[in-house]
């Protein structure tokens, strides 16, 4: 069985009474996993965007013709 986690409610909910797609995260194996949604959700985001800034930057100091930006 999965459990869900609906944002509008903050209610955990299982297959059986699940809500519409777009109100819920998951699926997660458990139910404690299902009542940490946001929690994981805010450090994935947070992970992410550490490593999309460190991407960025690495871009920038990159050589110029790794970014095509070649003096032509």
């Amino acid at each position: 069985m999965s459990f869900w986690y609906n944002v509008d409610t903050g209610q955990v909910e299982t297959d059986d009474n699940r809500s519409r797609g777009e109100q819920v995260l998951g699926p997660y194996a458990t139910e404690a996993e299902a009542r940490a949604a946001l929690d994981t959700a805010h450090k994935k985001t947070e992970q992410w965007d550490s490593e999309d800034r460190d991407w960025n930057e690495r871009g920038a100091t990159g050589s110029g013709a790794a970014s095509g930006d070649g003096d032509a």
